[in-house]
């Protein structure tokens, strides 16, 4: 006779858990994609008008393509309107000398490099809108933490727990303070939506970055 051994406690209880993450991933791969397809009728004369705008503002092209790091710390080519001048990368290396930054992101307020039409669509976000294309493509989540220019090297070992999902067009710091906290702060509210994530706590944060935005809090 076969001898049947029970199922410690503590394999059942992680089994059901990757269960649980396998359903959650799916179900938010469906809604990204339902979002952006209903989406569709207002972003594509939005973003033609935008694209436009960019072209007569400023030379150099409409789109900003940069490789950022996404999920287990994998590099993606991330989409974004121009709203720099062109030598921005260049002026970057000259910045950094004479600004102060915490953390290895690089964010400085009133940036020389940025354009006139370039400062609008950051206050507003809309610089942000081509990433649907990422999220349509798989590269990123509607909602998750953002992702990072500079890679996985650079993160200290606790920072890269942010790394396990999809990087996102909005998240938790986006909607609490936008621009205005450090990198590790950052961090620490994309460690809690890891740990918290659901499509209820997901709609909270699409709902909420909306005023977010409209508030101009943070951005630049």
């Amino acid at each position: 006779m076969s001898m049947i051994y029970p199922i410690p406690r503590s394999l059942a209880a992680s089994e059901r858990v990757l269960v649980a993450n396998a359903e959650y991933a799916t179900s938010k791969r469906v809604f990204d994609l339902l979002v952006c397809l209903a989406a569709l009728p207002v972003v594509l004369p939005l973003a033609c008008f935008i694209a436009l705008a960019v072209a007569l503002s400023s030379r150099g092209p409409v789109f900003f393509r940069q490789r950022r790091t996404g999920a287990d710390g994998r590099k993606f080519t991330m989409l974004k309107f121009r709203t720099m001048v062109q030598n921005a990368t260049q002026l970057k290396l000259q910045l950094m000398s004479e600004v102060a930054s915490n953390g290895p992101d690089f964010k400085m307020l009133n940036d020389p490099r940025v354009t006139f039409v370039g400062r609008l669509l950051r206050k507003t976000s809309l610089d942000e809108l081509p990433q649907l294309w990422n999220v349509i493509r798989g590269d990123m989540s509607l909602v998750g933490p953002r992702p990072t220019s500079f890679g996985s090297e650079s993160y200290a070992l606790w920072q890269t727990e942010r790394l396990e999902v999809k990087p996102g067009l909005t998240g938790l710091w986006q909607i609490e303070k936008r621009g205005d906290i450090d990198f590790d702060e950052r961090v620490r509210l994309d460690i809690a939506y890891l740990r918290n994530r659901s499509l209820r706590l997901d709609l909270w944060i699409l709902l909420r970055t909306v005023p977010a935005v409209l508030e101009q809090r943070g951005a630049y």
